[in-house]
């Protein structure tokens, strides 16, 4: 291949990436083409009219060709950007994504404070966020993956943050309890893993995707334990799949949590699903409507 500019790699890795199905090709092409010269926008609007180097020219192949057979691009980049920070991710975790940014918001709004643990926390996204943003004296993020948690570790790094990191099958290593619980934990029922997006279905680690039979077994474990971690008054959030407000929130019912809501996001759909755990875990039936 001839040498050719960034502006000629750029359009013929978007028209390699449309051909394979990938949406927005043009824009990934850049990204790529960015993230191989560690160029930001600027660097590179001012460079493209020069020549892109045969090293250069090598790697961005090798990015074009796995993006092209569905690998994620925040998987070639390593990096994702959450509740305005820059953490680093790869096959390891799950992709922090936007709906999850409703979790953080939620607790931020309601104005919670304190301890806080953090379930299921992959790449430590959540209680991050909250540390940085929040008002907690401290945060505490668990995962039975040591994969994930080493992941987490690299983002404590990367932040400052101080975000203690324990290998927890939930709560089977946490004896303690928290002002705040939150959780965005595998939710998709194993028989619709199939019929995930071949980014998420053969690239995402399954292990934070799968909620069994009806998506609901992680609910079952959150609601059953999570008040005898709570602090008299704690509150627990619940990241959940489009069609669960009603189910979860009737186990958290059923488990004596109250002031219970069902939350959605941005596109009218349930996101989130909070309670509060009261004094000698009663619940205040009827103070909240589901």
């Amino acid at each position: 291949m001839s040498a050719e500019t960034l502006r000629e790699a750029e359009r013929r890795g978007a028209e390699t990436l449309a051909a394979a199905g990938r949406e927005e090709a043009a824009q990934t092409a850049r990204l790529l083409l960015c993230h191989v010269l560690n160029f930001n926008f600027t660097d590179y609007v001012l460079a493209r009219e020069d020549l892109l180097s045969p090293r250069d020219t090598a790697r961005y192949e090798e990015l074009l060709t796995r993006r092209a057979s569905g690998v994620p691009l925040q998987y070639l980049t390593r990096e994702q950007n959450f509740c305005g920070l820059s953490l680093y991710v790869d096959e390891r975790v799950l992709i922090p994504r936007q709906d999850t940014e409703c979790l953080v918001e939620e607790v931020l709004r309601d104005g919670a404070r304190g301890e806080l643990l953090d379930l299921c926390t992959g790449s430590g996204c959540i209680p991050l966020a909250l540390l940085k943003h929040g008002n907690f004296s401290c945060a505490l993020g668990a995962d039975i993956s040591a994969e994930a948690l080493a992941v987490a570790a690299e983002n404590r790094v990367r932040t400052g943050l101080p975000l203690e990191l324990r290998q927890s099958d939930l709560f089977t290593e946490i004896p303690e309890r928290f002002d705040v619980i939150t959780a965005n934990p595998p939710y998709i029922e194993s028989a619709e893993i199939e019929s995930l997006s071949v980014e998420v279905r053969d690239h995402e680690p399954r292990l934070a995707l799968d909620g069994a039979a009806d998506g609901l077994a992680f609910y079952r474990r959150l609601a059953a334990e999570s008040g005898a971690h709570l602090k008299p008054g704690g509150r627990l959030y619940l990241e959940i799949g489009m069609s669960q407000g009603a189910a979860v929130a009737s186990l958290l019912e059923a488990a004596a949590f109250s002031d219970i809501q069902i939350i959605r996001d941005l596109a009218g759909r349930d996101r989130i699903v909070k309670g509060s755990m009261h004094a000698g875990g009663t619940s205040e039936r009827g103070a909240a409507p589901l």
